[in-house]
């Protein structure tokens, strides 16, 4: 089954964990020093924030899987849209690791499909490059325009 992904970037997580769990009316299953996530069935999505990013507001949006027969399908519906898909294995990403495949949409919003393997006790890997800048995609979606490549996802 499906689950839509939207991953916002703020700029201080406790007052967003306020509004947001007030909003849900639930609490997030995982809260780290820079990063909370809800796992919601009404309406089904996965939402997470985080200080990692200076561009505040939605970072990416996704679609996450549970098999990775299904992300084999949304991967051949990703190649048919565009012609510059970046997939990942196994890559360690806001705590989890995680198959997923990148694109970027024509109004150059990221967008990210994945299939998560398990848990994991860090944020991610080093990332540097921007989706919208090269064939390798940063941590958990692209860095803003205003940073530099060099500018890592730690």
């Amino acid at each position: 089954m499906k689950r839509f992904h939207v991953h916002v970037s703020v700029s201080i997580l406790s007052d967003s964990i306020r509004f947001y769990s007030t909003l849900f009316g639930a609490d997030p299953i995982r809260v780290e020093p820079d990063y909370a996530k809800w796992m919601l069935d009404d309406p089904r999505i996965n939402f997470a924030i985080s200080t990692r990013n200076s561009a505040l507001g939605v970072n990416h949006v996704g679609v996450q899987v549970d098999s990775s027969e299904e992300l084999t399908g949304l991967e051949t519906n990703l190649k048919r849209a565009s012609s510059s898909v970046m997939p990942e294995s196994e890559v360690t990403c806001c705590y989890a690791v995680s198959d997923k495949y990148w694109v970027t949409d024509p109004q150059g919003v990221a967008w990210e499909v994945f299939h998560t393997l398990k848990d994991a006790p860090v944020y991610g890997e080093d990332r540097t490059a921007s989706i919208r800048d090269s064939t390798k995609p940063p941590c958990c979606g692209p860095k803003g325009k205003t940073e530099s490549a060099a500018s890592p996802c730690i």
